[in-house]
């Protein structure tokens, strides 16, 4: 077998065996259950909540979560423009580099702060290391209240009859110092002590090969490429993120980097099985996800593998594969691997160029953020395939002529109408973007680099993966102007807090009715066959709502290449 699937299968495999007892260890953290680590962590919690005049011990309701989540996003994202539009004359800015512009911080603090991470700007050159700095804890806080609402959700669903469930900061503390700080420890040490740069100091001046002096930039970076990839936030320190050599110097930090990102969004759904006590329900979503996963996965290492037809034509070998906006070091199957686990995921980190993708690669990545609930980001990921399996739900129940029920509780027209709406905003987000940039050309036109069907890619992408949080792009598309960096933050906002609200909403309400026992005649949520109606449900939305705009853009491309 060739050596590169290998590596592949490796990655893969790696992650869910190491998944599967993390996900055990996450639901203990969430049960409040004793674990290894209570003597270490119990103090800095403690610490914590004492400096933040927070009762941990105070429930809430799920309106009351919300809010919460909510209160953390503003203030943060406050302190996030205030630290962007002063960089300047802040301290920790050997380099000297520029304040941002308003329109610019606002685009990045919005995009830090939802977890989505899109980067408008070259981190070298376009940020402090104190703007770092900052951005890295705001990828610590984004994805511990991801990670935390996800608790609340599972809470509602363990219980029989509840009006509160738990406490989010409680919830959104031991996210961060237990789940995500030790984690992050560790791998930013392997990254350091395999070639990643962790200093304070200003640009290092070196020797080429050819005897050219260059100013190569640093920095603290094994730490922020430790937490950009467990949160699943993916902002590179450098433009070119995990493609840029000192954040990704080799293929064995290429593997960690990879199971770094894939690891607590497949660990949640183990998670899950636990805290609720339905291991059959655990594995019934990890077998649609992958299944969805792989479908992607599979054409686009294949399509890589087999290079580009247009390369081809021009008589130029591609022994390598389709190696255009690749790292030799990676090669053609492990970034077109990346690439989809990165917007699957949504953490958007890069190893290669995704605008220089195959056609048909390209579609798939933007498929991937569509779909946007397989895996998914860390915590919102479940979140999102919670809403199909409530729609799945439902159908099944209307189908066998019975009230649809999940977990025991009857699932009803207040509830349905919450998820469809859910259900139709992110194609809706992407779809009035993309319309309302190719509608204003005096706008637009400048920024793409590419006319016709991949110019249009190149649009659909960026409000794809803005819509899913995700954060990647086809980076042939400038974008740091004012429309695009109003307009992605705006739909970056309403893609990442309208699918959370929804979801607690449908979790808090349901866990406030009264528990019916399950019966011979109730609909089993924990099999293949249901597994499959929500597998269908998922193409489905995703078809209807998705095929026509991917018609116009990569599937038109690729039927335009000479073959």
């Amino acid at each position: 077998m060739n050596t590169e699937i290998l590596g592949v299968i490796l990655m893969f495999a790696t992650v869910v065996a190491l998944a599967i007892p993390l996900g055990r260890y996450i639901g203990k953290v969430f049960n409040y259950e004793n674990t290894w680590f209570d003597s270490i962590f119990n103090p800095l919690d403690q610490l914590f909540f004492k400096l933040g005049g927070i009762n941990p011990t105070k429930e809430m309701n799920w309106k009351q979560h919300l809010v919460a989540l909510l209160i953390i996003n503003v203030v943060w994202f406050v302190l996030a423009m205030l630290v962007l539009t002063n960089m300047s004359w802040l301290p920790l800015n050997p380099d000297q580099n520029p304040s941002m512009s308003a329109d610019l911080a606002f685009n990045t603090s919005v995009s830090f702060v939802t977890n989505t991470n899109l980067q408008h700007y070259s981190g070298e050159s376009g940020i402090s290391y104190f703007g770092q700095l900052i951005l890295m804890l705001w990828q610590f806080i984004s994805a511990g209240t991801g990670i935390a609402i996800c608790a609340v959700v599972f809470v509602a669903m363990k219980e029989r009859t509840a009006d509160t469930l738990g406490n989010f900061y409680s919830f959104f503390v031991r996210s961060c110092t237990r789940i995500l700080l030790p984690i992050s420890l560790v791998v930013a040490t392997l990254l350091a002590f395999n070639g990643m740069p962790m200093t304070f100091e200003g640009k290092d001046t070196i020797t080429t090969l050819q005897g050219d002096t260059v100013q190569v930039s640093r920095g603290p970076i094994a730490a922020f490429v430790a937490i950009k990839h467990l949160g699943t936030n993916g902002g590179g320190f450098f433009g070119a993120n995990s493609a840029h050599p000192l954040e990704n110097p080799s293929y064995f930090t290429n593997i960690v980097e990879m199971v770094t990102q894939m690891i607590i969004p497949i660990a949640m759904i183990f998670a899950l099985g636990f805290v609720i006590k339905r291991r059959k329900l655990s594995w019934m979503i990890f077998g649609v996800m992958t299944i969805g996963f792989l479908l992607l996965t599979i054409p686009t290492i294949i399509s890589e593998m087999e290079g580009n037809p247009a390369i081809a034509n021009m008589g130029i070998a591609q022994n390598m594969g389709s190696m255009e906006g690749k790292e030799v070091r990676f090669g053609s199957t492990a970034s077109a691997y990346w690439s989809i686990a990165t917007t699957v995921i949504s953490t958007g980190s890069i190893n290669s160029m995704h605008d220089s993708f195959t056609p048909l690669s390209g579609m798939n990545q933007m498929l991937a953020m569509m779909v946007n609930a397989f895996y998914g980001g860390c915590g919102v990921g479940m979140l999102n395939f919670y809403i199909y399996i409530i729609l799945a739900v439902f159908i099944s129940g209307l189908m066998v002529g019975r009230t649809p029920e999940f977990l025991g509780k009857k699932v009803e027209a207040k509830e349905m109408k919450i998820a469809m709406i859910i259900a139709l905003l992110h194609p809706f987000l992407i779809l009035v973007g993309t319309t309302l940039a190719t509608s204003l050309p005096n706008l637009t036109a400048a920024s793409l680099s590419n006319p016709g069907f991949h110019g249009f890619s190149q649009i659909l992408y960026e409000f794809t993966s803005s819509s899913a949080n995700n954060g990647s792009g086809f980076e042939g598309l400038g974008d740091n102007t004012p429309f695009w960096n109003i307009a992605c933050g705006l739909v970056m906002l309403l893609g990442r807090y309208l699918p959370i609200i929804g979801p607690v909403a449908i979790a808090g309400i349901l866990a406030g009715k009264k528990y019916i026992p399950e019966s011979n005649g109730t609909l089993k949520t924990d099999t293949p066959t249901f597994g499959l109606m929500v597998f269908a449900v998922i193409a489905i939305i995703a078809a209807l709502a998705f095929f026509p705009a991917l018609t116009l853009g990569p599937i038109a491309e690729y039927f335009s290449m000479p073959k």
